[in-house]
């Protein structure tokens, strides 16, 4: 798909649809967007991950209801770092992409649930910092945010946020959350997120835990056995796609 906000660029974005997607053709499903880290692309998520499998043989085991996956490629390259935020450059507008023009694609072409209550935002390492923080910019767009190994402070990349203070602050969901925690708990969004046991990030996990828990946000926070690894996103696939199914509406 081609997207304004990344100056008319064509984009990739991988799109899993359940089993009796085709037959079921009055059915509507809720959609999760998954997005990749850096150094990555939508590929991990298929190939390593297995997000596919994971649904179908939850779907098999009556553990699940259907849902659509949306993988999009956040960046002009594998080793290209956009954070998937809207930078200081011209056409860099990635948070646009995904939370407007992607949203908007994938409604249009496919039978979703277009609206908040029907959609889900998670990611793994930066992809994960990336769904709270476009997550709490918009939280009418998404009901169920999910950091799978994420973090909630901006890295300070010069050639994305310039070293501009006020930049830094707002996409760092550890400063944005009092100002968005209205809207959050209006749209009854719910926040699920972990971190390894042996991850450097775990205490900021655990500070913004602390934090939704002071504003009343629903959520659930919990330390996995391991490092920032593919393992343990395999290993907690399974719960995170359950989750955001049981949160979302279905039609």
């Amino acid at each position: 798909m081609r997207s304004a906000a990344i100056g008319g660029r064509s984009q990739r974005v991988v799109v899993y649809l359940p089993p009796g997607y085709d037959q079921n053709t009055a059915q509507r499903y809720p959609v999760l967007y998954l997005l990749h880290g850096f150094p990555g692309n939508p590929e991990g998520f298929v190939r390593t991950v297995r997000v596919g499998v994971v649904e179908d043989t939850l779907l098999a085991e009556n553990k699940l209801r259907p849902l659509i996956i949306v993988m999009p490629m956040g960046s002009t390259g594998v080793f290209t770092d956009e954070e998937w935020a809207n930078g200081i450059h011209a056409h860099s507008g990635w948070e646009t992409f995904l939370a407007r023009d992607v949203v908007r694609a994938v409604d249009s072409r496919y039978r979703t649930i277009a609206s908040g209550a029907g959609r889900a935002l998670g990611g793994l390492s930066e992809g994960g910092y990336a769904s709270l923080n476009i997550g709490l910019h918009k939280p009418s767009e998404f009901r169920v945010l999910e950091s799978w190994s994420g973090y909630e402070k901006a890295d300070n990349v010069k050639s994305i946020f310039g070293g501009r203070h006020e930049l830094l602050e707002r996409n760092s969901p550890l400063h944005t959350l009092p100002k968005a925690a209205a809207g959050l708990r209006r749209e009854q969004a719910f926040v699920w997120f972990y971190t390894g046991s042996s991850d450097r990030l775990r205490l900021q996990n655990a500070r913004f835990a602390a934090e939704l828990s002071r504003f009343h946000i629903p959520h659930r926070f919990f330390v996995s056995d391991g490092g920032h690894t593919w393992r343990i996103w395999r290993d907690n696939a399974w719960a995170a796609i359950q989750v955001a199914s049981a949160h979302l509406a279905h039609g």
